[in-house]
């Protein structure tokens, strides 16, 4: 019988209604294993994509942060070669060196910087940024040394106006954006827009270096002298390398003592 059918095809077509009509019960028994097949694969599927996409994310974090260093890198690059153009005209010895920390207060401008007796800095030295004079040097360890910006309430700088060539002294008033240059009778040649230098007296600063511009000019004819105030010209607030000048250095290293000194930061006669 099953060799004749065999040969014949007799029950093909029983085979065929008998097929037609187990086939849903086949596919309700294949059904969970189908599922659980495709919900494997696209679990798997997802997961790679979240473990692609984390990856791509930090990727990017690490680019981008990458990428600030970098901006960072070239912002440094440019101040260091700002402060190497402004040394062009300095024939001494110079040095760049790191600020350590900045105290701001009203009463008190000074900053510390990276270099100390180590590097031969001394009591009195100049630093300055790529604008103009910031200030000098006050105490020296042997691996930092204190220094207090021109701003300094207890600090004055010798100057004269780049225009006229009119001398005066700028005081520090403890505000960085204020200088004040007192004592100028009200016939001064001075004007809001001067430029004031650095004059070399007293020979603690390098002559020619700018110090601040003038700001503000008042004359009163009652009294005797002018109310000139000026701004410094120095990134005093944002500077974050300064340019450290062997100007008229002492004889030795040691600190200058406190006696030579007067209230203007200058030699005694």
């Amino acid at each position: 019988m099953m060799v004749m059918d065999h040969r014949q095809q007799h029950m093909e077509s029983v085979r065929s209604v008998l097929t037609t009509a187990i086939y849903p019960i086949q596919y309700l028994i294949n059904l969970p294993a189908g599922v659980g097949e495709w919900l494997s694969e696209s679990l798997s599927s997802r997961q790679t994509l979240i473990d692609q996409n984390n990856s791509l994310r930090a990727q990017q974090f690490l680019y981008a942060t990458q990428l600030q260093k970098l901006d960072s890198i070239a912002a440094e690059n440019m101040r260091l070669r700002a402060l190497l153009d402004s040394s062009i005209d300095v024939s001494d010895k110079i040095l760049i060196a790191e600020l350590l920390s900045v105290d701001m207060k009203p009463f008190t401008q000074q900053v510390v910087i990276s270099k100390g007796s180590r590097n031969d800095v001394y009591r009195g030295q100049p630093i300055l940024d790529a604008s103009g004079i910031l200030g000098q040097v006050v105490h020296v360890t042997p691996f930092n040394s204190t220094s207090m910006l021109i701003t300094d309430p207890s600090h004055a700088l010798p100057v004269q106006v780049n225009r006229s060539g009119q001398r005066a002294i700028a005081m520090g008033t403890g505000e960085t954006n204020r200088l004040e240059l007192p004592h100028l009778p009200n016939n001064a040649d001075i004007e809001v827009g001067d430029l004031l230098v650095t004059s070399g007296l007293g020979g603690r600063f390098p002559p020619g270096y700018p110090a601040a511009r003038v700001t503000m000019v008042t004359r009163n004819p009652g009294q005797p002298f002018a109310e000139v105030q000026a701004e410094p010209t120095g990134k005093l607030e944002s500077a974050r390398e300064v340019l450290l000048v062997w100007h008229n250095p002492p004889e030795t290293n040691d600190d200058i003592p406190d006696a030579v000194l007067d209230d203007a930061g200058e030699p005694t006669p």
